[in-house]
């Protein structure tokens, strides 16, 4: 196939996505995506239930220490801080790779005399140097934060999580409608609770800065969800007026003239990501922009499908329970099978308040319409007159 071929097809591709004439049928295949996310929300909520999250000492409290990991060994690590404190510590790993490697060690709340007597059997048994390359009890740090603290900083996440959410749904509200709000929300709650299913299923460690970073991709996801209904709100302006489309298949087509819009921004956004991951992980070992750049990797994706697969199929749900649109789709549906002009014209005419009843007494008959006129109330002949029964 020759090159202008090619872009001839590639042409073709986007324009039948944004024409629609060659499509997803995103709203048509709801129950698919209904489905995919019955199971994720489910999985995601029993592993949260069963395994639970992996906090961090900024949440739960304790006592870290740190130091280069050289060539040392976890296991004897381990043994060496249990024998100076006489308790086992919760996790020992290293982190990072090359010279930027450090090894951690976590354990519950210890207190000073037990961190120092740590601090000094570690040092006189594996000699730990400093960036000078110095051995020194220096080069063993740690931090301890109490339960308390971590108490406070749970709640004030909470807070802060409760009021994003609020806030975002008041300007949805305000800005589209607020259909467009409850359908943004429902693909935003489950967003949260499929990262914290994946977090918890994996293990992985719960810090403050992972709670950053999912702030940070909710409202990646909300930002893709607006455009995406930005677009249904301009494909459906008056869409009461017109037997072109039905309010379904505008939002469909909006979907798909913004769903290579919001491929592309996956893209662009997952790379920079991975690229901090690998400099994170692999090269310095900050653990920090790990906890950020995973919990962003993870949600990036999450959030495309809630936004493309999950939030207008709702929207869609949503309008098609009100009679302005259950009135419209009779009316496509009716001209679409050449019924009568009339009844297609008094479909679409028909007021707001009588919820559908319009069209109760007309039925079909041949492709013709019957209309059963109301009988005028029976009247008297005369008047009343004084004396007269």
């Amino acid at each position: 196939m020759s090159k202008i071929q090619t872009e001839k097809k590639s042409k073709g591709t986007f324009n039948s996505l944004y024409t629609g004439e060659g499509g997803i049928d995103f709203i048509g295949k709801s129950k698919v995506w209904y489905w995919i996310t019955a199971v994720l929300l489910i999985l995601s909520v029993l592993f949260i239930a069963i395994r639970g999250f992996s906090l961090s000492i900024d949440f739960e409290g304790g006592t870290k220490m740190n130091m280069p990991a050289a060539d040392y060994s976890t296991e004897a690590v381990e043994e060496t801080f249990t024998e100076a404190t006489g308790i086992t510590p919760e996790i020992v790993q290293i982190v990072g790779s090359g010279d930027a490697r450090i090894l951690e060690i976590h354990s519950e709340r210890l207190g000073d005399d037990q961190i120092e007597s740590a601090r000094l059997a570690i040092y006189e048994e594996f000699q730990p140097v400093n960036s000078e390359g110095v051995a020194t009890p220096d080069a063993i740090g740690n931090s301890t934060v109490s339960e308390s603290w971590g108490s406070t900083i749970t709640q004030r996440m909470l807070i802060a999580l409760v009021v994003f959410l609020v806030l975002v749904a008041i300007y949805i509200a305000m800005r589209l409608q607020k259909e467009m709000a409850v359908a943004a929300m429902a693909a935003l709650l489950v967003d949260a609770i499929v990262i914290a299913g994946i977090y918890a299923t994996i293990g992985f460690e719960v810090s403050p800065a992972t709670v950053i970073g999912l702030l940070t991709v909710l409202t990646f996801s909300i930002y893709d969800t607006v455009v995406v209904f930005d677009k249904v709100r301009e494909n459906t302006e008056g869409y009461e007026h017109s037997l072109r489309r039905t309010y379904s298949e505008q939002a469909n087509l909006a979907v798909n003239q913004t769903f290579m819009r919001s491929i592309s921004t996956t893209i662009i956004s997952a790379l920079p990501i991975i690229a901090l991951m690998v400099v994170a992980v692999w090269m310095m070992g900050v653990g920090t922009l790990k906890d950020l750049a995973l919990i962003q990797l993870i949600g990036v994706v999450e959030g495309t499908f809630s936004s493309v697969f999950l939030a207008t199929p709702i929207l869609v749900y949503l309008k098609n329970r009100s009679a302005k649109t259950r009135r419209h789709n009779a009316a496509v549906a009716a001209a679409r099978q050449g019924k009568d002009p009339e009844l297609v014209d008094a479909l679409l005419t028909s007021d707001d308040s009588d919820d559908g009843s319009a069209t109760s007494s007309e039925h079909f008959s041949g492709g013709k319409r019957n209309v059963v006129k109301p009988k005028p109330p029976e009247q008297s002949g005369g008047t009343w007159r004084p004396g007269r029964d």
